[in-house]
């Protein structure tokens, strides 16, 4: 069968096809493009071979890579006949719930088929969305995704893009949307040869790596390898959702941002397939800026992460103050935060130095466009040792960060196995095959953190697949103790969550917020429904009457039944009985 090869390579004078072990010499097109149309197999290897060097390159968009990120590409599309979600007409994030996993570590398989057999769980749960961290292709056997340097390919080792598409299609089979983690800011350390075919890195660094040509000379033909991409995950493989990852450290002087360039056509394609597509910004900058409508002089992306929110909750029950955590911890910072969806909108923020941020204009920007959560990969990962919550915080505590994430406007995102306060860490590791790199990366992550007071001893090594393993969930803690109990109640939030619209109700001029700073209560007014949360150790009485719907530990009304008594570290959702 005749097949088209081409690629984006300005910088050589000359490029031949590399297939099956043969050479073809290829056609100089316009704009430093080259192509050849060849007979080859639908899995034939191929590469290309740059000027006079023999190295063999692999595809800067190659569908497969058999044998990793340094060896030649594989001709491969997806089996359409493999489909069966020809009615899917996908979902909508506003109302929706995210569960987030690394398919490496979710299961002990890690593969994508494994997680196939665990989607009736998250369905039962009472999640909307699956979002699996970065796929694409890197070099070594695990690691977090981030470090991914062919962006068009799916990791083998969990089962490569057929298997990607086995897990879409049976999310899609029940009732599941999908949200894909994707890395444009950076590629990684290892298997990066897209330099050797044109301009496609930029001069500087962010702190991941070297910058990407997204606005210096030649970079249109780099933005669109960046926009294709994401359009490919929705087209090829049914994706409902991209997180774009730390957007604040793409480099764009354009007048026309990429992001409002890849929301432009992400709306164009969405109108095609007749089903929502959805854009998630993980960004630092506190900017509404990004969620704003196209209309209104913004990016026209759909959502962004919304640290401020974790940062609030998270030192407001646990205590913690260290790092960024200084500004945050009072419940006035907390009720703050929840009632206008970013704590730094113009203030000044210690941790920087700096004011950061500016307002979100709440009559205009839905709480629904702010993802938010008890914690994420991040929150776990980037602490020292990869300790979750449950590691120094009661299941109370747990559950009271729960009801404050899945009872508040903004659309809730869970990081798995934080349902049932799961024990394993979630430790960051690394398979970086070139024993260099591996020291490098072990003895900078043991010193960035030896700086901030740590026993580098206690610092688990990236490197050691030890590492990797004590990170995968331990599924056979579901219905142990506290475990079980904790994961009941998540259930019981979510269920509330589709029965009462006042949870889901986006708008924040609807919500009020009632505190005590000295007595540690806090009540998010939901319409008829009041949230109550004691951060206490100590039972507290709140000027708030109602009937229990679901509580950590039962309340207790006075005779009156306008005062509740809530016991230490815990929560209940009140009904007003007048409603």
């Amino acid at each position: 069968m005749t097949h088209r090869f081409e690629v984006w390579a300005p910088t050589p004078n000359t490029v031949r096809l590399h297939l099956d072990g043969e050479l073809h010499p290829m056609h100089q097109g316009t704009d430093g493009w080259w192509y050849v149309d060849v007979d080859a197999a639908p899995d034939s290897r191929y590469g290309f071979v740059l000027d006079e060097d023999d190295t063999v390159l692999p595809d800067p968009r190659s569908p497969r890579q058999p044998e990793g990120v340094h060896e030649r590409s594989q001709v491969h599309r997806l089996d359409e006949g493999a489909w069966t979600d020809s009615t899917w007409t996908g979902r909508q994030l506003p109302g929706g719930v995210i569960y987030e996993l690394h398919i490496g570590t979710f299961t002990p398989e890690g593969t994508f088929d494994a997680a196939v057999d665990k989607l009736d769980y998250l369905v039962d749960l009472g999640v909307t969305f699956v979002e699996i961290m970065p796929v694409n292709g890197f070099n070594g056997t695990h690691n977090w995704g981030y470090d991914g340097v062919l962006w068009y390919t799916v990791h083998e080792a969990y089962g490569g893009p057929d298997g990607l598409q086995r897990l879409v299609d049976a999310c899609h089979r029940r009732g599941l949307g999908v949200v894909l983690d994707v890395v444009y800011n950076h590629l990684g350390p290892s298997g990066n040869y897209l330099d050797r075919f044109g301009p496609y890195m930029a001069q500087g660094a962010n702190s991941w790596g070297q910058a990407i040509n997204y606005c210096e000379a030649d970079s249109g033909a780099v933005r669109r390898y960046a926009i294709e991409n994401a359009l490919r995950w929705f087209s090829e493989f049914h994706i409902d959702a991209l997180r774009l990852d730390a957007v604040h450290a793409i480099v764009d002087h354009t007048a026309t941002h990429l992001l409002e360039e890849l929301a432009i056509d992400t709306r164009r394609l969405a109108a095609h397939l007749g089903r929502p597509l959805t854009l998630i910004a993980e960004s630092d900058l506190n900017d509404p800026t990004l969620v704003t409508a196209r209309s209104g002089g913004g990016l026209g992306l759909d959502a962004q992460w919304d640290d401020d929110i974790h940062h609030a909750i998270h030192a407001a029950v646990s205590g913690e103050r260290q790092g960024y955590y200084g500004d945050f911890g009072s419940l006035q910072a907390l009720a703050n935060t929840l009632r206008q969806g970013f704590f730094h909108a113009g203030t000044y923020s210690s941790f920087r130095g700096r004011t950061h941020g500016r307002p979100v204009d709440t009559r205009r920007i839905p709480a629904s466009s702010f993802v938010t959560y008890t914690t994420t990969h991040d929150q776990v990962g980037n602490r020292a040792i990869g300790d979750r919550p449950g590691f120094y915080l009661s299941p109370g505590q747990l559950a009271v960060k729960a009801a404050l994430v899945l009872a508040s406007p903004y659309t809730p995102m869970l990081f798995m196995g934080e349902e049932w306060g799961a024990s394993t860490p979630f430790q960051f590791f690394t398979s970086h095959p070139e024993p260099e790199l591996g020291k490098a990366t072990a003895e900078g992550r043991k010193a960035e953190f030896s700086e901030h007071g740590w026993d580098s001893a206690d610092i688990p090594d990236p490197q050691d697949p030890d590492t990797f393993t004590r990170s995968k969930l331990d599924w056979s803690e579901l219905s142990a103790g506290d475990h079980a109990r904790l994961l009941d109640t998540y259930r019981g939030l979510l269920t509330l969550r589709r029965r009462f619209a006042e949870i889901t109700d986006p708008w924040l001029e609807n919500l009020t917020v009632d505190y005590d700073e000295d007595e540690r209560w806090i009540v998010l007014h939901r319409g008829s429904l009041r949230v109550v949360c004691n951060l206490s150790e100590n039972e507290v009485t709140v000027p708030v009457g109602g009937t229990s719907l679901l509580a950590w530990t039962d309340p207790i009304s006075d005779e009156t039944g306008s005062a509740t008594k809530i016991p230490g570290h815990s929560f209940a959702v009140l009904a007003d009985p007048r409603a």
